[in-house]
């Protein structure tokens, strides 16, 4: 490579790095990817396990890729990129027995675009579901509905896929302040996880639901101040409005789409090279400098690492200013870390709910815990950073082999299980081993109150993540949190990471960032990728 030239390098991999390649190289340019590991993909990767024949995500797992707009820009689906969309998505099975299940209210009509449309069956099975333990809260789901249809469903994909705005001036969803039937409130801006979910229901059911919804999609604890990204983000997932969506193959089938999107358009890609410096003269980007000395020359270069790593490595003989190196060193992260991985079963659970609530078992995200919201408020976040995980869990459950062939062989099933647990730095080495099988042996003891058949003979095997596991391998995901940065109110938007570098510019010109470190947040298919290259296309004068 010592020869090659390009007109932009990318540094990392990750699923931001393969997505804005594709956009440069649309835009007619040179493009190269440089990864460090052998494999492409970051946190959309997929492997076999936890046995033989079996396929997991080793990282990210629920996706809903065709709503990114690369999804039809690179037509994706005809690169391999391919879901299946269940009818019914998301809800609780209680320790009581009782249980609530969310149908889509927009039902995916065209797999190839992911176009959808309103679903007035679904909406109605979903209000029923809800009637049955609050009248009250299954209007208030209708009422939010009509607001996401209106105002919240546009507004959030402006959001999410539109480089912050500066203090001052309102974002997408800031706008919506301002009318007063929009269903959001200044007040919310400010308002805890437990003050949402308190201020919008009165069940336990939903309220519990609430609390324990919004980690999984956030990392967020109830006493955490959620912002209106996350408020909007979380109450669609719980109550249903847009459909479960399953990656065939896995999360890997999203890095493979782009990559193979990517070669047609010229752009190289390099694993197994790691770069070490970013070159600069004249305080410009000038190319990389590899890890075994050999120098590529572009004068442009996009890191998908996140920012510690691109300012305090890449950057290391570079001059930053006192400030911005103080607020590199202030970003929080103990946020988003999980127990997690996938359990191979002979087979699935039988739900003693089932006769009562048909269709709960194959939920694609259901969660299983005690109708208990002040718990979740007030021991849930305390128990996992004291001992690593709640002793009362609350497990999210995804049997993807249900809606997925591909996943487990004929006759077996996988099945995703996930609780939260403590930043990594808080127990050793041996003590996430010891936790990982702990955690496992507790979900079993728990799960089969509620399914019978979910003993330790039907275990084929189980692999499971530790924090400390996931900060070993991504050590962008500082403390082992997938958010890469907790995704507060106050990291989020024109503040992500904070406020000197959120417009995906560094303090190098030619030299951007556009990793989930930075707006849109944590998560495959968010928008931070896409937003960079609108920053470079409007500073570089590129097609948009």
């Amino acid at each position: 490579m010592s020869d090659d030239t390009y007109d932009a390098i990318v540094i990392g991999g990750g699923h931001h790095g393969t997505i804005i390649a594709c956009y440069l190289a649309r835009a007619g340019m040179k493009v190269a990817v440089l990864e460090k590991h052998t494999d492409l993909g970051g946190g959309a990767v997929s492997e076999e396990a936890p046995a033989p024949g079996f396929r997991q995500n080793s990282c990210a797992h629920f996706t809903r890729f065709y709503s990114h707009p690369s999804y039809q820009d690179f037509n994706l689906r005809e690169e391999g990129l391919q879901y299946v969309f269940p009818d019914h998505n998301e809800g609780m099975l209680f320790q009581d027995g009782s249980s609530y299940i969310g149908y889509a209210a927009f039902r995916v009509v065209d797999p190839l675009t992911g176009r959808t449309e309103y679903a007035e069956d679904n909406v109605k099975k979903t209000y029923d579901q809800i009637r049955q333990f609050s009248k009250r809260d299954a209007e208030v789901y209708l009422d939010v509905l009509d607001k996401y249809r209106r105002y919240w469903k546009k507004a959030f994909s402006r959001h999410r896929f539109s480089p912050p705005t500066p203090w001052g001036v309102p974002d997408p969803l800031e706008e919506l302040l301002a009318i007063p039937d929009s269903g959001l409130q200044p007040v919310h801006q400010f308002m805890s996880v437990r003050q949402v979910a308190y201020d919008f229901f009165e069940s336990p059911e939903l309220r519990t639901l609430f609390m324990r919804a919004t980690p999984t999609s956030s990392g967020l604890f109830p006493d955490d101040v959620m912002g209106l990204q996350v408020l909007v983000h979380i109450m669609g997932l719980v109550l249903s409005f847009e459909p479960a969506s399953i990656a065939v193959g896995g999360t890997q089938a999203i890095t493979d789409a782009l990559v193979s999107a990517g070669k047609k358009m010229g752009v190289s890609y390099f694993t197994g090279h790691e770069v070490d410096q970013v070159l600069i003269e004249n305080a410009k980007a000038t190319g990389v400098r590899l890890a075994d000395g050999t120098q590529i020359a572009a004068p442009l270069v996009v890191s998908d690492l996140g920012v510690p790593q691109t300012l305090l490595r890449l950057l290391k003989d570079v001059h930053i200013s006192d400030k911005i190196l103080h607020r590199v060193r202030n970003v929080h992260y103990d946020r988003s870390q999980i127990l997690w991985g996938n359990v191979a079963v002979h087979e699935l659970p039988t739900y003693s709910a089932e006769a009562q609530n048909p269709g709960i078992g194959s939920l694609p995200r259901l969660y299983w815990g005690p109708k208990d919201p002040d718990y979740l408020a007030t021991r849930y976040q305390h128990e996992i950073f004291m001992l690593g995980f709640p002793q009362q869990l609350y497990i999210l459950t995804a049997p993807d082999s249900v809606w997925d062939h591909t996943r487990a062989p004929e006759g077996s099933h996988t099945i995703l299980i996930e609780d939260f647990s403590a930043p990594s730095r808080m127990f050793s080495p041996r003590e996430w081993g010891r936790l990982k099988d702990d955690f496992v042996e507790q979900t079993f003891e728990q799960w089969q109150n509620l399914a019978p058949n979910m003993t330790r003979d039907n275990l084929i095997a189980s692999r499971i993540y530790t924090p400390y596991d996931v900060e070993a391998s991504h050590p962008d995901m500082i403390q082992g949190g997938w958010s890469e940065g907790a995704m507060i109110a106050s990291q989020l938007g024109r503040f992500r990471p904070f406020p000197e570098l959120s417009n995906y510019r560094t303090p190098v010109e030619n030299l951007y960032i556009c990793s989930s470190n930075l707006h849109s947040a944590g998560g495959i298919g968010r928008g931070s990728s896409l937003n960079c290259y609108q920053v470079m296309a409007e500073d570089l004068g590129l097609n948009q």
